[in-house]
């Protein structure tokens, strides 16, 4: 089948649904007070200087602290927050939650009827323009995706020089930046059209740079998309279509892949998406950028969290065997960790794992239990009942069912990470989006606490 060429580029962008202007209300509009009220004071005990800065949307500005000096020659004061655990990096009107109350929404709308009612590709749509597309918009937007689902023959040749064992997030990170290289008009990161263009591209593509290093890895042939499929479809012929003329997709299976890619499409600031910001805040083009964000979620604290629960769910063993462990988890006997359980946000239960636990008995019913769902259920149980772990909130993630799910339809462990980023590409590009339209955004540059020697003189080698 021949390399099929791009069209006149696809435009579904709204400029001002997407992020050009940011009007949020401030929090003191909200609160009913005035602007004059919604100030913060600050008094320097080292030069009994006060200090009014501003408060908005329960935010202030870091900069707004570099007027607290004690000498005018000073450099001013700054904050210092490893990992970020109290910075706002951004502005942002695409992913909201609220950990404590358990809430995921992508642009308003909660992640519990997403899930029910959407398809990726319309999330996919709603992340990058900020509403729900028509029918007509839906229609052709996934008209584009389709046909922009083939590789070029020499990305296929390039794939197939990776060793028979090569990491798929690997295969990926790597294809994905060498795409770069083969549409040099991505570097033009300020035109929209341009954006719009490659990011169609990056969504089509996907799912074939992730069956193609499957293949790769059972040493298979390669199998070229079937641009008469669904997404999800497309991609599952891609994985397991073997001699026969047309693979016949089970619509369960179809379905709840293209649940879970919804679940993962996004998750607001973290790491992944802060590096593929970060990256791009360079004027980067989305290919590099966008294997910079899957080299962060490559990270076993990161995207590779589902593993370690079935890694976990073996140790156990049995049903029987699940009080034991909990007793050393709670004694801290051993290196024994609840893997599966509590989330960096989340102080309440995950909502994506409700839709996953439900998703669960569905796929189960076309591939058969998997072994170790009775033990992940019977740890849930016990753990949502102890008071230890009740107190210290930790309440099933994603990850908890999700890695059960991957391997009852037959994918390798180390696959499932290529999973979670095939979804996590329309969010990482939704945020893209946002940042390059953001007038506040510059190059990424951190600062830092320097504690290293004052300034001292070179010392030649034979008096030192």
């Amino acid at each position: 089948m021949p390399f099929l060429r791009s069209r006149t580029p696809f435009l579904p962008w709204n400029p001002t649904l997407a992020g050009l202007e940011f009007p949020f209300h401030s929090s003191a509009a909200r609160k009913g007070k005035t602007m004059s009220e919604n100030t913060l004071t600050i008094r320097d005990n080292r030069t009994g200087k006060e200090y009014v800065v501003p408060v908005e949307n329960d935010t202030i500005k870091a900069m707004d602290l570099r007027k607290i000096k004690v000498n005018p020659e000073d450099f001013g004061l700054m904050t210092y927050d490893p990992a970020f655990l109290n910075t706002a990096s951004c502005k942002s009107k695409i992913t909201f939650i609220d950990g404590d109350k358990g809430i995921l929404e992508y642009r308003g709308y909660p992640i519990e009827q997403l899930a029910e009612k959407s398809s990726f590709l319309e999330v996919a749509w709603l992340l990058w323009n900020g509403e729900l597309p028509t029918k007509g918009e839906l229609d052709e937007f996934t008209r584009h995706v389709t046909h922009h689902t083939y590789l070029h023959e020499n990305i296929k040749k390039l794939m197939e020089g990776f060793r028979h064992d090569a990491h798929p997030m690997g295969m990926l990170q790597s294809t994905v930046g060498a795409l770069s290289t083969f549409y040099p008009s991505a570097k033009q990161v300020n035109d929209p059209r341009q954006r719009a263009h490659h990011t169609i591209r990056l969504i089509a593509k996907m799912p074939t740079i992730a069956a193609f290093a499957y293949r790769h890895s059972i040493g298979f042939p390669y199998v070229y998309p079937d641009n008469e499929l669904s997404y999800v479809g497309n991609f599952l012929s891609m994985l397991r279509k073997m001699s026969e003329p047309k693979y016949k997709v089970n619509p369960v299976l179809e379905r709840a892949l293209d649940v879970l890619f919804i679940l993962h499409a996004d998750h607001e600031q973290n790491c992944s998406t802060n590096a593929m910001r970060a990256i791009s805040s360079a004027q980067t083009d989305p290919y590099s950028s966008l294997s910079g964000a899957i080299s962060a979620l490559y990270g076993p604290l990161h995207g590779g969290a589902n593993e370690a629960v079935l890694t976990m769910l073996r140790e156990i063993g049995t049903i029987n065997n699940v009080p034991a462990f909990v007793k050393e988890v709670k004694e801290g006997q051993g290196e024994k960790k609840l893997m599966g359980f509590g989330h960096r946000v989340y102080k309440n239960y995950d909502p994506r794992a409700k839709v996953i636990k439900g998703l669960a008995d569905q796929v189960f019913e076309v591939t058969g239990k998997n072994p170790l769902l009775t033990i992940a259920v019977e740890l849930e149980r016990i753990a949502l009942q102890d008071d230890y772990f009740v107190k210290r909130k930790l309440y099933p993630n994603v990850d908890f069912y999700s890695g059960l799910i991957y391997e009852a339809m037959g994918f390798p462990p180390d696959y499932f990470t290529v999973l979670f980023a095939i979804g996590r590409t329309a969010g990482w590009l939704a945020q893209w989006h946002e940042m390059v339209n953001d007038p506040d955004q510059k190059i990424a540059r951190p600062r830092q606490v320097f504690l290293g020697p004052a300034r001292r003189d070179y010392v030649p080698v034979e008096k030192r």
